[in-house]
């Protein structure tokens, strides 16, 4: 592409890496904090709870970020993503992990919702979770199981972003672009394409 798209990789890129490395911190610095510092089981939920609960606006506003991000982009290479051998393929991914992240996000914060509730000494909230009783020790295994996810996946879609920015060069796209061509006319006959060197 000759335009520039500044303000939407900036975005894709700023989001991500916030989502990546909150998700990352949280779960190694958070929660190991809090198993150091809570004297009961309790007392650990409720100070994890109480730092993630400070962290979701920051990180509701970086999944949007980068979802707005990435919309921008995925529209700005539109053609690319038809013509270009292997972009859909790794776009496809892409959108599966980013999907299979927003789903652990939002399940972890569901999960620590109840947890928290569960785990206070307000009488409000204790009386909100009679409501809805849960197996607290289940709750909290699905929870570290989500919290070591997101940082797992958020960080699948940096390599594949890495792999993008690859596939961006000049001379993969008209590598890319020549094979696309080539499926899509297989009994056609057409000319050999030149030896393109490798980039690098």
């Amino acid at each position: 592409m000759s335009e520039r798209n500044t303000v939407l990789r900036s975005m894709h890129d700023l989001g991500l890496a916030a989502w990546f490395g909150g998700s990352l911190m949280g779960a190694v610095g958070l929660n190991g904090a809090a198993r150091d510092e809570g004297d009961t089981e309790a007392t650990t939920a409720r100070i994890a709870s109480s730092g993630w609960a400070k962290w979701s606006p920051l990180a509701a506003a970086a999944i949007t970020t980068h979802l707005v991000g990435s919309s921008g982009l995925l529209a700005a290479n539109a053609a690319r993503v038809v013509t270009q051998q292997g972009v859909a393929a790794s776009t496809i991914a892409k959108t599966a992990l980013t999907g299979a992240a927003l789903a652990a996000t939002a399940y972890s914060g569901i999960l620590g919702k109840k947890i928290e509730l569960a785990s206070s000494t307000d009488p409000e909230d204790a009386e909100k979770a009679a409501k809805h009783p849960i197996d607290t020790d289940r709750a909290q295994h699905h929870l570290a199981c989500m919290q070591w996810a997101v940082p797992a996946l958020t960080g699948a879609l940096i390599v594949l972003n890495a792999l993008h920015g690859e596939q961006q060069r000049p001379l993969e796209q008209a590598h890319g672009m020549w094979q696309r061509a080539r499926s899509l006319a297989p009994h056609m006959s057409m000319p050999s394409m030149p030896n393109w060197p490798m980039a690098h």
